[in-house]
């Protein structure tokens, strides 16, 4: 008895085999543990595979050459694109077919929730697209949710994972934009285009087969006089380049600039209308160089008949040939309401390049002036353009982009010293005193504004204007 009594208590008081019965009861947390990071990888894996079909799907639906990207151009309204929702479907539905060791089989698809009508069933996978046009830009949203199955999980009850995601993409879409270009060419911008320009003609008026002592820098174009008096057909035999001249060039090279690849992403996107201020003196107002069309090469040709207002001897039209009242009014009559850049309610912009130098017969001339040479000329009017001529357009929605070309102090001039220079103080270039320069950069929208000194390029100028004004109307909220 004694000896099975200590066989017994010896063998009640051995734990060399509970290691195995711990052991086994420690691996059921273990095995789960090791089996959720397993589960959990395959998971993240999933996930990121299915991030990249959304990111795909979402980039992709509103892709340039997307069906949505072209009906948000033509959409007068913001809202939803649903073409852009089904493209959307089909290329996640594309990218997650070509997932390898993706296999859901035998898992019960997510049920589509009937409170947003763009998610489909994909497989096992729900997917939620969404895309609209909002405030001139174009979203594209792509929700995903999936289940995928476990395999050490499923042994504890827990057969799949549910993983989500989403992409947003987003797109400024280009708009439709009308320019109205205003030309003035007006006698003034006869005027040598550089002061080299104006010295040649000044020394060449000075000659006695010139009548002598005239000392005369603008080209004016006088049908009354002969070949060999008219002081445009001797700017030209002197080869000197007039501001009409760098500004016809210019305005054919903005037709280039404008057909750029590039710079249109739909057809018709960019229209041009061309004005100035007519032939002659005798017909002086608003003039239709070329209406509105989308053909730029056609404008470019157009652009080419571009030349300096003619006169039929002096004091024809009281000499009154740079009417900007009347021809804003008529400019203002000419465009019609702006829209917000669809290709039925195009935006609309004045692209109005002058000297800035009003001369018209006005009762209401914001300058009063008198001389001791030529005296009171009311109602004749020579002033600095009325801001209140483009405010009148920018209330309407019109943007105005103004490219001022400087007008040169001409000191030899006495016409020009008794009346324009004292609101053009500043003999070349921006200057805080010229009247001129702070009324045409007040005529402008904000921000639309170039002022071309004689040293710089009325056509590389123009092009700068041009590009921002399109860079701002794609952006425009």
């Amino acid at each position: 008895m004694c000896t099975l009594s200590r066989i017994v208590g010896r063998f009640s008081r051995d734990q060399q085999g509970n290691i195995a019965i711990i052991f086994a009861i420690a691996c059921v947390p273990l095995i789960s543990a090791i089996g959720c990071a397993i589960d959990y990888s395959k998971a993240l894996q999933t996930t990121a595979k299915l991030q990249a079909a959304a990111d795909a799907a979402s980039v992709g639906s509103i892709a340039r050459t997307s069906a949505a990207f072209a009906e948000a151009g033509s959409m007068t309204v913001d809202g939803p694109i649903p073409d852009g929702v089904g493209d959307a479907t089909k290329i996640f539905s594309g990218y997650i077919a070509g997932i390898p060791n993706y296999t859901l089989n035998g898992v019960t698809a997510p049920v589509v929730t009937p409170a947003n009508p763009n998610c489909t069933a994909i497989s096992t996978v729900q997917v939620c697209p969404t895309v609209v046009k909002s405030n001139g830009t174009v979203s594209s949203t792509v929700k995903f949710s999936a289940n995928v199955p476990n395999t050490f999980l499923g042994l504890i009850g827990q057969s799949t994972m549910t993983v989500t995601g989403s992409s947003i993409s987003t797109a400024n879409v280009p708009v439709y934009v009308d320019f109205y270009l205003l030309l003035d060419n007006s006698p003034s911008m006869g005027v040598g285009a550089t002061p080299a320009d104006v010295a040649t003609m000044v020394s060449a008026t000075s000659a006695a087969s010139f009548g002598g002592n005239q000392y005369c820098a603008f080209a004016c174009h006088d049908t009354a006089k002969g070949a060999t008096d008219d002081f445009y057909t001797l700017a030209k035999s002197l080869n000197v380049t007039m501001r009409i001249d760098v500004l016809r060039a210019a305005t054919q090279q903005l037709m280039d600039t404008a057909a750029a690849p590039g710079m249109q992403t739909y057809a018709n996107q960019i229209r041009m209308a061309i004005y100035d201020f007519g032939l002659s003196s005798g017909t002086a107002g608003l003039t239709n160089v070329f209406p509105l069309s989308s053909s730029l090469t056609s404008a470019q040709t157009a652009a080419g008949t571009i030349d300096l207002m003619t006169v039929n001897g002096q004091n024809e039209n009281n000499d009154q040939d740079t009417d900007f009242d009347t021809v804003f009014a008529q400019i203002n009559n000419a465009i019609s309401n702006p829209g917000p850049g669809s290709a039925a309610a195009p935006q609309k912009v004045l692209f109005f390049v002058s000297d800035g130098v009003a001369d018209e017969s006005n009762s209401s001339c914001l300058k009063t002036m008198t001389s001791a040479t030529f005296g009171n000329i009311a109602p004749r009017c020579m002033e600095p353009i009325n801001p209140a001529l483009c405010t009148t357009l920018k209330n309407r929605g019109i943007k105005v982009a103004v490219l001022y070309t400087t007008y040169l102090q001409l000191p030899t001039n006495a016409w020009y010293m008794s009346w324009i220079d004292p609101f053009n103080a500043g003999p070349f270039g921006p200057s805080p005193n010229s009247q001129i320069a702070q009324n045409m950069q007040a005529c402008a929208t904000t921000g639309y504004y170039f002022e071309v000194s004689p040293t710089q390029g009325i056509s590389e100028a123009m092009g700068a204007l041009f590009q921002k004004v399109l860079a701002d109307a794609r952006i425009s909220k």
